[in-house]
């Protein structure tokens, strides 16, 4: 029986793989995943990992403009240049940075005031480049779809009748389970051999588009004193996925030593271009302390933390999307309408505000708003909840 088993498993993947060179490290590969695939895999992704992560940071416009600037300088010298590269600050003060297949790449706002120049900036950036470059997000996904062909393959081997048949299935279920994983891609957890592959490549691309690489040595440093500390915010963000080591840096400090000196690092410049985001952090360590105290339920201290978040920066919708919230929680629901619409009117390509007033209005009987509101919702952010929702709507 393990033979049997054996041979369709080598048949199933006889359908589904091939050999071909990693784009980055030239080394030989089994793709079952094309670029095209991987391609449509990040576009159709993006926008749901954007929204997960708490939406653009729609306020400042201008801070996406730089990020994509310095991300741009990096693809230009990268292995894989002609991939639709894209690049978005997302509105979450967790630090936390990610890449999707095809190129698709963000950065919190939450990371950005931990960095001290542009060049560990393009440090980020060339390490989440590489990544993408790299396929090491689709060889997550093929891993995925081989336990599933593996697990079919054992099912085939007992079946007794139409094996051709049964075979073909097989594969083509195999294949959807894997591209089940595509929702889980933004928390992949990177294993070492990926993260010092990210680590070498991306500083190799710094150097191309002119950035000191001791940059990435310092930011490695750093990542390794937060982890060691144990750093809440840090554990729940990009540790989570890109767990830093020792080893880590002390491979990019011999890597250091070997490249270039004198090149940019680019802190003045850096600094004025996140100051705006540096004024506010004030504003927003009120909100998250806001966030706090309203899941512990004390209701007065968040709308306090709220209101003074909301007169340090008054043109922040997130802010305006947790008071509406705390005032739906004490009953005041038209003044929590109100709140959730002047978050829509300062960022109107969010999902959690509609989805909040939505089922607020929905609460209130008023059927018809209610489901404008949630079908923008689930158009922004497809959930099993408000399709629930609207289906009973009708």
């Amino acid at each position: 029986m393990r033979k049997i088993s054996i041979f369709y498993l080598l048949l199933i993947l006889g359908f589904v793989t091939g050999c071909a060179k990693n784009p980055v490290t030239g080394a030989t590969e089994l793709h079952f995943v094309s670029e095209s695939q991987e391609i449509k895999l990040g576009e159709k992704n993006y926008l749901y990992g954007q929204q997960a992560g708490g939406g653009q940071y729609a306020i400042d416009p201008e801070l996406t403009a730089y990020v994509n600037e310095v991300g741009s300088k990096l693809v230009k010298v990268s292995d894989r240049k002609d991939l639709p590269f894209e690049f978005v600050v997302l509105n979450s003060s967790v630090p936390n940075a990610w890449a999707l297949p095809g190129g698709k790449i963000a950065v919190n706002r939450g990371l950005l005031v931990h960095l001290d120049n542009e060049a560990e900036l393009a440090a980020v950036l060339g390490h989440e480049i590489t990544h993408a470059a790299a396929r090491h997000g689709a060889k997550s996904m093929e891993r995925q779809i081989l336990i599933s062909t593996g697990l079919a393959a054992t099912n085939v081997a007992l079946a007794t009748k139409a094996k051709e048949s049964t075979a073909a299935k097989v594969t083509t279920g195999a294949i959807g389970a894997g591209a089940g994983v595509a929702a889980n891609l933004v928390s992949t957890k990177y294993g070492r051999e990926a993260e010092l592959e990210a680590d070498s490549y991306g500083m190799n691309y710094m150097v191309k588009a002119g950035y000191d690489p001791n940059a990435a040595v310092s930011l490695q440093k750093t990542f390794v004193r937060l982890f060691d500390n144990k750093s809440p915010n840090w554990l729940e963000g990009l540790f989570a996925s890109h767990p830093p080591s020792q080893e880590r840096a002390d491979a990019n400090l011999q890597r250091a030593l070997t490249m270039p000196k004198g090149l940019t690092l680019g802190k003045e410049r850096y600094q004025q271009k996140i100051a705006k985001l540096k004024n506010r952090e004030s504003a927003y360590s009120a909100y998250d302390d806001g966030v706090k105290a309203l899941a512990k339920g004390d209701l007065n201290n968040a709308l306090s933390l709220t209101e003074k978040a909301i007169l340090q920066e008054p043109n922040e919708a997130l802010f305006y999307g947790l008071k509406g919230d705390i005032l739906s929680k004490q009953d005041q629901k038209e003044k929590a309408l109100a709140a959730y619409q002047q978050a829509i009117t300062y960022d109107k390509n969010y999902f959690y505000y509609y989805h909040q007033r939505g089922l607020l209005l929905e609460g209130m009987g008023r059927k018809m708003d209610a489901k404008a509101d949630l079908e923008r919702s689930q158009q922004l952010m497809p959930t099993e909840e408000i399709a629930n929702h609207l289906k009973a709507l009708g």
